[in-house]
């Protein structure tokens, strides 16, 4: 029997007067690779903010492996299992390839002494030297950060962001700003981390990185969910075309594009 890493159950957002989220149910399984799609503006990234803790959610329930955390604070989160990287990289660059994976080790620390310990402690150095190695970067753990090509620190940031340990890693917009080669190596990149036993939950435009990471969609338009199913048949479902190019358009005019849900031939 297939156990729930994350599901979500009723989750509506309302900022004031104004609905972005609205009763929004899916469920990620555990060892699942789940896409999260939709056009801009669809709520991809308020969901993300929902179950990283970011927002409190004004509806609905949030699970992590059968525990409710609705009301547990984001730091909480990844002590419980979760972790995030984010679209606009987030390393520090003035510091080395080492020392910003043993940053995302704090995440795991409980106190105020332990949190200086990941920048000093010999043992958290060794882990984060093991942790580039399983991930084929230990030809960089001494580099600074901003001196290296913009794939190379894509998939730093998730290494730190695997230094928490998580069970359930958060990818939001992972191939943003890649080129084609530097997309396929991050896809094998993460295909490993998935293999570690890792469930991934992505955001993701490039719906040939979809496609081939992930098995299963979860598509929002405005807010509401509108498809779940298969990533290779989204590109049929008459909503998902609809949210994509509009209600003139229609599954024979429709088809799947490296960009997302595209294609027109007027």
């Amino acid at each position: 029997m297939t156990t729930d890493m994350l599901s979500i159950e009723g989750v509506s957002k309302n900022f004031g007067g104004l609905s972005v989220i609205s009763e929004v149910s899916f469920s990620v399984p555990e060892g699942g690779r789940v896409a999260l799609i939709g056009p801009n503006g669809a709520g991809k990234t308020t969901m993300f903010n929902l179950v990283s803790g970011v927002y409190r959610q004004t509806a609905g329930a949030i699970r992590l492996r059968g525990h409710d955390i609705s009301n547990v604070p984001s730091r909480k989160r990844v002590r419980l299992g979760m972790a995030r990287s984010f679209q606009n990289i987030r390393l520090m660059p003035h510091l080395s390839v080492i020392e910003n994976v043993m940053l995302g080790q704090q995440a795991r620390t409980k106190s105020l002494a332990d949190m200086a310990m990941p920048l000093s402690g010999s043992r958290w150095r060794r882990e984060a030297e093991t942790l580039l190695g399983e991930m084929g970067l230990d030809t960089y753990p001494g580099e600074v950060v901003a001196t290296l090509p913009y794939g190379i620190r894509k998939k730093i940031e998730v290494v730190r962001a695997l230094a928490a340990q998580p069970q359930l890693l958060l990818l939001d917009e992972p191939a943003a700003g890649l080129n084609q080669t530097e997309t396929a190596s991050l896809r094998d990149f993460l295909m490993g981390i998935s293999r570690r036993g890792v469930t991934l939950l992505v955001v993701e435009h490039d719906m040939g990185l979809v496609r081939s990471l992930c098995d299963h969609a979860v598509v929002l338009n405005f807010g509401r969910k509108i498809y779940e199913g298969s990533t290779q048949t989204v590109h049929e479902d008459p909503l998902v075309l609809e949210a994509y190019l509009g209600p003139r358009h229609n599954v024979a005019q429709g088809a799947v594009t490296n960009n997302g849900v595209a294609g027109d031939a007027a």
